[in-house]
């Protein structure tokens, strides 16, 4: 019994741990992508990157300093992208299954974070490059980055809700160990067969939303193109929603609204509603 309890305490410090670094990762990278794009702009400091006016096009893109930080970056990308890719591929999961247990989600969102890490930290900005579009004259230099700054803050906050029809816990990989401890098996084998249908199809809930983050900046660089440009195209390969996905995500988001509002309330018998009863209204 003792060694069952050690084993679970284990298994729990290496979920939450995970947890923890996954979550940074995740706050990074909406900075990295999102915020840190507009910030230099709201703020009327000078922007990261340096248009070089006099240069054009034709000499731009046969200057070294300018197609180096491409590769670096185009690499990187690669890197994220084959991770992601390659650790969700059916006979790749069954290997890391046998291998990590019930570990094996966090492991792959692990190493999804370790992989955005070194995107973060190796990222090459272009600045020998004219920008594709700047709003560096006035009025758009105050007015188009307050538009594109309220633009990603309403894109975050609807991507953040979409999460919550989501088992957030079970994607993170802790509730995968949680009924591990509990002896419940895995959770997915308990949810619903359209819930099953829906997971099997979605890898990106948030495309729509994401593309927008992407590309409504007010300054389009060659590296931020480059950015933008590979990351919706991988968005795009990894979408295959249909019309009874979308039925299904429907009827959840109006059940967790109906949840929240009800766990406001008293119980029919002035207890708030039970988990085991919000637990089955989500499948």
């Amino acid at each position: 019994m003792a060694a069952v309890s050690f084993s679970g305490l284990f298994l729990a410090s290496v979920a939450l741990i995970n947890f923890i670094f996954v979550f940074g990762t995740c706050v990074e990278f909406v900075r990295f992508i999102s915020f840190r794009a507009i910030y230099y702009n709201i703020t009327g400091r000078a922007p990261q990157v340096q248009e070089s006016s006099s240069r054009g096009w034709s000499v731009a893109l046969q200057d070294p300093a300018v197609l180096r930080p491409l590769a670096v970056d185009l690499a990187l990308l690669l890197l994220f992208a084959v991770q992601h890719s390659l650790l969700a591929v059916e006979s790749v999961k069954r290997r890391l299954q046998a291998v990590f247990g019930v570990l094996q989600r966090g492991f792959y969102v692990f190493t999804t974070a370790l992989a955005l890490q070194v995107l973060i930290r190796y990222w090459q900005p272009v600045r020998d490059a004219p920008f594709l579009w700047n709003s560096s004259t006035a009025p758009w230099s105050t007015w188009l980055p307050l538009l594109c700054f309220i633009i990603h803050f309403l894109c975050w906050l609807i991507i953040f809700s979409i999460v919550l029809i989501f088992d957030y816990a079970e994607l993170m990989g802790i509730k995968q160990v949680y009924y591990h401890c509990l002896g419940l098996g895995d959770p997915l084998s308990m949810k619903s067969p359209r819930a099953q249908r829906l997971y099997a199809h979605l890898r990106h809930p948030v495309y729509l939303e994401v593309c927008v983050v992407l590309w409504a900046v007010p300054c389009l660089s060659l590296d931020r193109l480059l950015l933008s440009g590979v990351l919706s195209l991988y968005l795009t390969c990894g979408h295959s929603l249909d019309t009874r996905d979308y039925t299904y995500l429907s009827a959840q988001l109006h059940n967790k609204l109906d949840l929240f509002s009800r766990s406001a309330q008293p119980g029919s018998n002035g207890q708030p509603v039970s988990a085991t009863t919000a637990s089955r209204k989500e499948e």
